[in-house]
């Protein structure tokens, strides 16, 4: 203990970090290992370099120059012969692939449900119609499914976080896993929170105040817990990853892997149309040829609200935070072997501390930075990579708020209005207003279908077939 503290606290005073341990002589044997272990584990080099880098940002008072965006080029939804070819055949190779179980899922997961006005893991949280199943068991509905079709066991790969990685693993206990058989848990890591003047920022007097490193740690996280070399064993060369909060995503997309496969693709990424400029959402561009995603808050409203001849947005590509990556090329991004790093994103935060005499301080207004990386800024290290559209009332439907867009109650009627959807052109008279909304809550297991073209295969192939009325469950 003597030589890791002698070490660290060296390390520290050499960054200009020393004041963490300004509370050391008050702290017993534990607090003093949790403290000096904690603070061994950060990177400190990289660490300067955000502190020098944020305050060169706010000595320069000098406008930056503005980059160079134009709208990104992505495959469109079927609209004619032609097109509706191109997405048959990308279906059929997206079956082969899968038929060769050559693909695996991964979840981020790390978030809890608090903008929900719910304790717990994001992923625990209920969110269908009339069962009231949670966000993972819709998604292990989904890969049960394809397992089904395909004749695969999946891989699912959950990425969780410091404070939720050991609720969401009892969540699983309790429910057998949903019944799959190939789930595994990784941890992302975590980044120390800062202040204005580049100070890391203590919780209390033998913590450092950290937080998850955002969803762009899903490589290291991935690389760090043997899966990469798992999945190169066992022939798996595609990740189809989404995150936790949006029950519609096609988890297992036949569409999607199909064009993936086809075009060689290290990345692909799905897109929705945006609703409306301001919508909170990033928007694929293309910058210096290439594509990427810029966050909303960071494109000027002058770009936003550009509209083209036929008066659409012309920045209209919404990301749905649906991708799949080449297996190697999303390794290469998590070893320190790939020589890349994705940039960090800073937001200020209001971040529980402790004052100079080391008393609890619960912030009103933000008061330190928190610093996150974005799963989407790999894009700017792939050589090849596609954008591919999607019907946003199919797949794309995320819980945000507790209230108002973005909600429980907004994704539980987008979900009745996809299963009416799914009746009707089956042929049932089920009735609908003019948002296609039915009035009352039905329910169709992602285990009977999970998409409408299957479906409609199902429920043909059914001899007789249920009612459908309010509280309906097809499973």
């Amino acid at each position: 203990m003597e030589n890791l503290q002698r070490e660290v606290f060296e390390k520290f005073e050499s960054y200009g970090q020393g004041h963490i341990f300004r509370f050391w002589d008050e702290l017993n044997a534990d607090e003093r290992l949790n403290l000096c272990r904690q603070a061994a584990r950060l990177n400190l080099a990289h660490l300067s370099e955000i502190a020098d880098a944020l305050l060169e940002r706010d000595r320069d008072a000098q406008p930056k120059p503005e980059v160079s965006l134009l709208p990104a080029n992505y495959i469109g939804l079927p609209s004619d012969e032609t097109t509706l070819c191109r997405w048959e055949d990308a279906y059929n190779l997206g079956e082969q692939i899968l038929s060769e179980g050559r693909i695996a899922a991964f979840t981020a997961a790390g978030g809890q449900g608090t903008r929900l006005g719910f304790e717990g893991p994001k992923g625990t949280f209920s969110v269908t119609p009339v069962k009231g199943k949670s966000l993972f068991q819709v998604f292990a509905e989904k890969i049960r499914f394809a397992e089904k079709r395909y004749g695969y066991p999946l891989h699912w790969f959950i990425m969780t976080s410091d404070r939720n990685h050991n609720e969401t693993i009892e969540f699983f206990g309790k429910n057998n896993s949903f019944a799959l058989s190939n789930v595994h848990f990784i941890r992302q890591g975590s980044l120390a929170a800062m202040d204005a003047k580049g100070k890391i920022m203590l919780e209390d007097r033998c913590h450092i105040a950290m937080h998850p490193d955002g969803h762009g740690g899903a490589f290291r996280a991935f690389v760090s817990s043997g899966s990469g070399a798992m999945l190169e064993a066992q022939g798996i060369d595609m990740i189809s990853y989404f995150q936790v909060d949006n029950p519609l995503v096609p988890a297992i997309d036949p569409y999607f892997i199909g064009f993936h496969g086809k075009n060689c693709s290290q990345i692909s990424s799905r897109m929705v149309l945006k609703t409306y400029p301001e919508e909170r959402m990033g928007i694929f561009c293309s910058m210096y040829g290439r594509s990427a995603v810029v966050e909303y808050t960071d494109m000027p409203m002058e770009r936003a609200v550009e509209r083209d001849r036929s008066g659409s947005l012309r920045f209209k590509a919404g990301n749905a935070g649906i991708h799949i990556f080449d297996r190697d090329f999303f390794t290469l991004l998590g070893s320190k072997m790939g020589g890349r790093q994705l940039p960090l994103h800073a937001a200020k935060k209001k971040i529980p501390t402790i004052d100079g005499d080391g008393k609890a301080v619960d912030p009103e207004v933000p008061n330190g930075i928190k610093f996150e990386t974005f799963i989407f800024d790999a894009l700017q290290f792939a050589e090849r990579s596609i954008i591919v559209e999607g019907n946003r009332k199919e797949i794309f439907s995320p819980i945000k708020n507790s209230v108002g867009l973005d909600s429980p109650e907004t994704c539980r009627r987008d979900q009745v209005r996809l299963f009416a959807k799914w009746l009707i052109s089956a042929g049932s008279d089920i009735p609908i207003d003019s948002t296609g909304l039915p009035p009352f809550n039905i329910e169709i297991s992602p285990l009977f279908a999970d998409s409408e073209r299957d479906f409609l295969v199902k429920w043909n192939q059914l001899d007789k077939r249920p009612a459908i009325s309010a509280g309906s469950h097809i499973c």
